[in-house]
C-alpha cells in the first residue's frame, strides 16, 4: 500500500460526504498518483466499516469489469468487486425517487443467492452448489468521483472506480428465482429498453465467458482480504451489456425472455 492509513480515512470520508449531498469529487488517482488497488479496496472496506457503525447491513457483493472490453478500455486485466447494502435494494417495478443519485447508470446481470458461503479457492462445481438460485437483475451504478477531471482531462482509473466501492447504488432483482442448473447461464441473455427502445443486448457468456467464474474469481479476491460470500447473500455475477444513462424520466425494462424480467423507472 502507498496510502497511510490518515489518507485512507480522508478518502473515505469524502466519498461518503460526496453520496449524503449528491456532488462528486475530484479523482482519488490524480490526488494519489502512486495508489495501489490495495489502497482502494482499503478506502472502501473504511467506508464499510462506518455504514456498518451507521445500522446499515451487508447484503452480498457485485462483481465489475468483466468484460474484456471494459478491462481494456481501463487498461486492466481483472475484474473489481463492491458492497452491496440493504439500503440499495430496490423492488421490481420501483420508481427511484429523483433525489436518490446523482447520475445514475443501469447494467443488467444475473444474480446468484447463496443457500451456503463461499470462501478461497472454489470450483465451478462449488459456486453452483452453494446457489440457492439465480434471477434476473439490474444494478444502478452511480459515481461518487469525476468521470474525467475537467482540467486535465484523465478519465476515471480503476482505483477510483473501487475506491467509489465500484461504482455501485443498487440492485433490482425480477421476481423469477431459478435453480443454479436450470438454464445454461452462458446463454442467457436480455433485451434492454429504455422508454420502449432497445438500447442494448447482451449474453451472459460476455461476463468471463460464463457468469459462474465471476463468483469464483471473486471468492478467491475476498479471501486475501480475510472475506467469504455468506449464505443468504446476493451477488451481482457482473454485466453482459454495456452501461445506459438514466435520467430523470428514464423507463427501464430488461427482458431476459424464459428466464424472467425486470423494470424499473426513474422519477
Amino acid at each position: 500500500m502507498m496510502l497511510s492509513p490518515n489518507q485512507v480515512a480522508a478518502a473515505a470520508e469524502a466519498l461518503l460526504a460526496a453520496e449524503a449531498r449528491r456532488e462528486q469529487i475530484g479523482l482519488l488517482s490524480l490526488a494519489h498518483p502512486g495508489m495501489t488497488l490495495d489502497d482502494a479496496y482499503a478506502i472502501q472496506a473504511a467506508q464499510m466499516e462506518q455504514k456498518l457503525a451507521q445500522g446499515r447491513e451487508v447484503i452480498g457483493w457485485k462483481i465489475g469489469l468483466t468484460s474484456k472490453a471494459m478491462q481494456d478500455a481501463l487498461g486492466i486485466d481483472t475484474p473489481d468487486s463492491g458492497v452491496l447494502y440493504d439500503d440499495m435494494r430496490f423492488e421490481d417495478g420501483a420508481t427511484i425517487p429523483e433525489t436518490r443519485f446523482i447520475q445514475p447508470r443501469i447494467e443488467a446481470e444475473i444474480a446468484f443467492v447463496m443457500k451456503a458461503p463461499l470462501e478461497g479457492d472454489v470450483s465451478r462445481e462449488d459456486v453452483l452448489a452453494a446457489t440457492d438460485y439465480v434471477a434476473p437483475a439490474i444494478e444502478i451504478l452511480d459515481t461518487r468521483v469525476l468521470r474525467k477531471d475537467p482540467e486535465t482531462g484523465q478519465p476515471r482509473a480503476i482505483f477510483d472506480t473501487v475506491s467509489d466501492n465500484a461504482a455501485n447504488a443498487g440492485i433490482v432483482l425480477g421476481q423469477e428465482r431459478r435453480a443454479p442448473d436450470a438454464f445454461d447461464l452462458r446463454w442467457v441473455g436480455a433485451i434492454v429498453k429504455q422508454n420502449d427502445t432497445v438500447v442494448a443486448t447482451g449474453l451472459g457468456a460476455g461476463v468471463l465467458d460464463d457468469p459462474v467464474t465471476g463468483l469464483i474469481w471473486l471468492a478467491r479476491r475476498m479471501a486475501t482480504y480475510g472475506q467469504r460470500i455468506e449464505a443468504g447473500q446476493v451477488v451481482l455475477s457482473g454485466s453482459f451489456i454495456g452501461p445506459v444513462e438514466c435520467p430523470s424520466g428514464t423507463d427501464i425494462h430488461a427482458d431476459y425472455g424464459p428466464f424472467g424480467s425486470v423494470h424499473l423507472r426513474f422519477a
